[in-house]
């Protein structure tokens, strides 16, 4: 199939069309209040890390940390819920999603030692370092 440039100029027209049609189905109250990646921020002392994680919205309950080792998943499952009443409509928009991440560290982690906090949509968390768990130089026979 063989496209003209008039062929062209029509598809041209159709697809701003199309996307600000799409862009007019999604509510944008809502929009703003989906759950964006989990932004992390990680430091590290001779002892632990410390783990900075950015999660608006998510309560203490629907936040879960896992440790394996080395590797560390964060995910979190954030619900909201907008309610406007006006006379006798009732409007409600909800919103449920869900977000993850996950890491690994140069070092293993003691998880028996993890402390994890949660304040206002920070996950604060410090991970021991593993006794015995560092890199070591192996000597060649």
């Amino acid at each position: 199939m063989e496209l003209t440039m008039n062929d062209l100029a029509r598809l041209d027209d159709f697809f701003p069309e199309f996307f600000r049609r799409f862009a007019r189905t999604v509510p944008t109250s809502l929009a703003a209040d989906m759950p964006a990646e989990i932004k992390v921020d990680v430091t590290e002392n001779d002892k632990d890390y410390h783990v900075r994680a950015s999660i608006p919205g998510a309560k203490k309950d629907d936040i879960r940390v896992s440790v394996d080792g080395n590797y560390v998943s964060i995910s979190a499952e954030v619900r909201k819920e907008k309610e406007e009443k006006s006379g006798r409509s009732l409007l409600k928009e909800t919103y449920y999603g869900s977000a993850s991440r996950g890491f690994s560290l140069a070092h293993e982690i003691d998880d028996k030692a993890v402390v994890a906090k949660l304040e206002d949509g920070v996950l604060k968390l410090t991970l021991p370092k593993r006794d015995g768990a560092g890199s070591r130089v192996i000597a060649i026979q």
